[in-house]
């Protein structure tokens, strides 16, 4: 059963010493939510958006966000994410050498004429020269390549594409090939694209590098970054295009500014140039329309989560971290935030075990989800504590 820190006494318990500071919190936001409706209310023609604060994960604006939509070669994020994996694993070296097939130079390579790195059929290219066919210049064929040289196959490697969009909470997505070309049943959201390329800048930070490398030539074929974004004067480093002419133009970014990161997905889009200015308005409306503020300090307990059967009938909870909220400059939304956990805890419990979440609500649209592991152990109780335990559940879990 899911408890909050807002539902009956003993749920959540926090600490008497936080509550006071916890209470100056949670006014403070409702302050800050209740000023006038004086700032500029987006609106963007891009029929999905999202824009994510990367740091603490804060939603700043969405749009049809899980609604599913063909994506073209964002979908080779999925690809790049399994690639990038492998290196960290060890599973493959960056020199190791992958053959070109006839299926990856048929369907990917210059006779499918479609976004190619040009790779010669039955060549041999080493893995770091294919991650960049792959990530400059939006190579099929080298998404192809690589899949087949990691799982045997390309339907292999797809499956395994669909078993770690799962493991990575990629809810609203499935995937039926490496490179995004159209294919009946293959579809993301903007929140999954989101999901993933936050993700892949805080698991891989040696390989994102990759993706603001403005050039790349193979074969005696020279071509630039297909993000038209790059060097931009919003600091966009990163990621992917996509078209298809079943679901439009789209982008998935990432942009740095004053050490702030902001990831952008726009798609559905009917032109190029609708793509590049609905991006940019969005991404411009992000940095100037919040601030940060902390919540919690690092290492400052959040709430206590009851235990059953334990020493102690409490347990502290805790983020990995500070935990910081994107606050509207101006809105008439009111912050809501609460700790919400899975519970009694049966004991015994470990130190870091994840048990729950702060969520924070901006009127009605949750816009943040942090984490929250325990903060210390607690060992099994005595029998007669652990009797009352089950008396009292017995008596009262019900309410």
């Amino acid at each position: 059963m899911q408890r909050s820190s807002s539902s009956r006494i003993g749920t959540v318990l926090l600490r008497l010493s936080f509550a006071i500071r916890a209470l100056g919190i949670f006014l403070a936001l409702l302050v800050l939510g209740a000023a006038p409706a004086m700032a500029q209310l987006f609106e963007t023609k891009a029929p999905y958006a999202i824009a994510i604060d990367y740091d603490s994960g804060t939603v700043l604006f969405e749009k049809a966000a899980d609604k599913p939509f063909a994506p073209a070669s964002m979908a080779k994020l999925m690809t790049i994410e399994l690639v990038f994996n492998a290196l960290k694993e060890g599973q493959i070296t960056e020199n190791q050498m992958f053959n070109v097939s006839e299926h990856a130079w048929r369907t990917g390579g210059a006779p499918a004429g479609g976004s190619a790195m040009y790779a010669e059929i039955h060549s041999d290219v080493a893995v770091h020269d294919l991650l960049r066919g792959l990530i400059v210049q939006s190579g099929n064929d080298a998404a192809i390549v690589l899949a087949e040289g990691i799982a045997g196959s390309e339907g292999a490697f797809v499956d395994r594409m669909n078993d770690r969009a799962a493991k990575l909470g990629l809810t609203g997505s499935h995937f039926r090939n490496t490179n995004g070309l159209y294919a009946e049943g293959q579809v993301v959201t903007a929140r999954d694209l989101a999901k993933l390329a936050r993700h892949i800048i805080h698991d891989y930070p040696e390989y994102y590098g990759i993706f603001s490398e403005p050039e790349f030539t193979w074969n005696n074929i020279r071509q630039t970054n297909r993000n038209p974004l790059l060097d931009d004067s919003l600091g966009v480093d990163g990621l992917k295009t996509g078209y298809i002419k079943e679901s439009g133009y789209g982008i998935t970014v990432s942009a740095l500014r004053d050490e702030q990161r902001i990831i952008l997905v726009v798609a559905g889009l009917s032109s190029p140039s609708d793509r590049i200015s609905e991006a940019r308005r969005l991404l411009d409306w992000a940095f100037r329309s919040f601030r940060r503020v902390t919540a919690f300090e690092d290492d400052e307990v959040v709430a206590e989560a009851s235990v059953y059967g334990g020493a102690s009938g409490r347990v502290p909870l805790k983020a990995d971290g500070a935990i910081h909220i994107l606050v509207p400059r101006e809105s008439g939304d009111a912050l809501k935030a609460r700790a919400v956990y899975q519970g009694p805890i049966m004991a015994p419990v470990e130190e870091g075990l994840e048990v729950g979440a702060l969520k924070v609500w901006m009127g009605d649209r949750l816009i943040q989800e942090t984490p929250l592991h325990t903060a210390a152990a607690v060992p099994r109780g005595p029998l007669h504590s652990r009797a009352l335990d089950a008396l009292g559940e017995l008596l009262f879990g019900w309410l």
